[in-house]
């Protein structure tokens, strides 16, 4: 398991984009690097803008090692379709994006908190594994004693972030039915996302 130790926000000044939309990134207010030659501009290469695709897409759910992320390359290159779309639909399906995706908890860092202090449930079955997959039909709940939890009255009262259509969501009894994977244009990330290079990264 990886924990990411520095400031969640780093990664934002680093690619320059407010990976979370959350109004307290420091993009908000500094669109550059940090250190002192953040504000250095320098043209990327080829390698870099997939670079900088990977860690983006990477960073975004949160504490996936580079190791576990290149399994999920590798299980969506060997699926049928585009590989770009299976690595989204793969991404999407673990349990801690269900979490943060049904909006139980504000942030993607909580939801795999959220998940390994056993707070949830998947089709009545305790489950403390953030990465794990969840499959089409499958119900995720967030157990009664956990309900009124700070945490969890922040995460379904936050307005940063809309409900996507391939999860229903019943806030009244906390749970989420993942109805399908998604393709990357129903995922409501709040910056590009691209897929396509890192697919790119990965293929060298």
């Amino acid at each position: 398991m990886s924990k990411r130790i520095a400031s969640k926000y780093k990664i934002n000044r680093r690619l320059g984009v407010n990976l979370w939309g959350r109004p307290k990134s420091p993009v908000n207010n500094r669109e550059y690097g940090p250190g002192q030659h953040g504000q250095r501009r320098r043209k990327p290469t080829d390698f870099g803008i997939q670079l900088a695709a990977k860690q983006k897409l990477k960073g975004y759910y949160g504490n996936i090692g580079e190791k576990q992320f290149r399994r999920y390359y590798q299980e969506a290159s060997r699926r049928r379709g585009d590989t770009g779309e299976n690595l989204v639909g793969l991404l999407e399906r673990r349990l801690d994006a269900v979490i943060y995706r049904s909006k139980f908890v504000p942030t993607v860092f909580a939801a795999r908190q959220f998940v390994n202090h056993g707070h949830i449930t998947v089709n009545g079955k305790r489950v403390n594994i953030p990465s794990y997959n969840v499959k089409d039909g499958d119900v995720v709940q967030v157990k009664s004693k956990s309900r009124e939890l700070p945490l969890v009255l922040q995460g379904v009262e936050s307005v940063e972030r809309d409900l996507p259509d391939y999860i229903e969501v019943d806030h009244n009894q906390m749970k989420a039915t993942f109805v399908r994977a998604p393709k990357l244009a129903d995922v409501p990330y709040p910056v590009s996302m691209e897929p396509n290079l890192v697919i790119e990264f990965y293929s060298r």
